[in-house]
């Protein structure tokens, strides 16, 4: 029995690493969904975690790593973001077993991931003899050349492709300047998502998940108003610098309440006993829609008044 506990770690952990590869895998060879792929990273990473302990879970995280970073050729800005999805996985998976809130559970992950990618870039940056504001600026840029090849490619207009060759200067200065409320925005999205999925899969095969309650209740705290109040302020300032703090404090509230207006669709899908395929297909309108988006964003941060929920409604005894 004891002899068989070794073998049968051996085969799960070299199961998590072979389901995470294969994900990762169609990430970069389906240029146009393997970037939705690849916020299914975390997945078998927290799964594993989760099935096999801290120890195990740390062999799935440190030899899928190795892999991922052998694949794209060596440290990079490009393996930085493949393995910090790694890190959210494992962070999550953490997380879980200390039966913190659902908000702690998150933000303490997304903490986790920014703080590896700083102390990366850091040593990255100093391992080049440059700043960290250089590696990203010229990662932006290459980024963007790389996606103006595409577009040629994908047979873009020509009248697009001259329109954003000519503004690349001025989209990497934004982008660089907004990279920050895009790394935590992102971050929070991914951690979500994977905690959403995370508790079907645990429940499922009768492994641990805190009792977070209905998620689709889920609600932001009411003090953050005054966050994207005092964001949409700052724009105001004549000041440069004040308005770049101002605009990733929007973008990261925007995030906050587009997860929680998506909590308002659910509740009244579940509520309405939508059938699952039409909930997929709202989703995806969701997702893909700009306009639509911004809907569910309004709707979340309007909840914080009109409670479309009736959350703070307290239930009527009958009999």
């Amino acid at each position: 029995m004891t002899s068989a506990l070794p073998q049968k770690a051996s085969r799960d952990i070299a199961a998590g690493i072979a389901v995470t590869l294969i994900i990762f895998a169609l990430t970069l060879n389906l240029p146009l969904i393997g970037f939705f792929l690849a916020v299914f990273i975390p997945l078998p990473v927290l799964f594993y975690r989760a099935k096999l302990g801290r120890r195990n879970g740390t062999w799935v995280l440190g030899l899928t790593s190795v892999a991922m970073t052998a694949i794209i050729g060596g440290l990079s800005l490009d393996a930085l973001f493949y393995l910090e999805l790694l890190v959210l996985g494992f962070a999550i998976g953490e997380m879980l077993f200390m039966r913190l809130s659902v908000e702690r559970t998150v933000l303490y992950a997304v903490a986790v991931v920014l703080g590896t990618s700083s102390a990366f870039l850091l040593l990255y940056g100093l391992s080049l003899q440059v700043g960290i504001s250089t590696v990203i600026s010229d990662y932006v840029l290459k980024s963007l050349k790389l996606t103006l090849a595409i577009y040629e490619k994908m047979g873009i207009s020509q009248d697009a492709i001259r329109l954003m060759s000519d503004s690349m200067e001025q989209i990497q200065y934004v982008l660089v300047r907004i990279l920050p409320a895009l790394a935590v925005g992102s971050t929070l999205f991914v951690a979500w998502v994977n905690l959403l999925m995370a508790r079907s899969v645990l429940l499922s095969r009768d492994l641990f998940f805190p009792d977070f309650g209905p998620l689709n209740r889920w609600k932001v705290p009411e003090v953050l108003v005054w966050g994207v109040i005092a964001s949409a302020l700052l724009l105001l300032f004549p000041s440069r610098a004040m308005k770049v703090i101002g605009l990733n404090g929007l973008i990261v509230f925007m995030v906050v309440y587009f997860l929680e207006g998506i909590a308002i669709v659910s509740f009244f899908f579940e509520k309405k006993q939508f059938p699952r395929f039409l909930r997929s297909t709202i989703y995806v309108f969701i997702f893909i829609q700009q306009i639509i988006c911004l809907l569910v964003i309004g709707l979340g941060f309007f909840d914080t008044w009109l409670d479309f929920r009736r959350l703070s409604t307290p239930p009527q005894n009958s009999e």
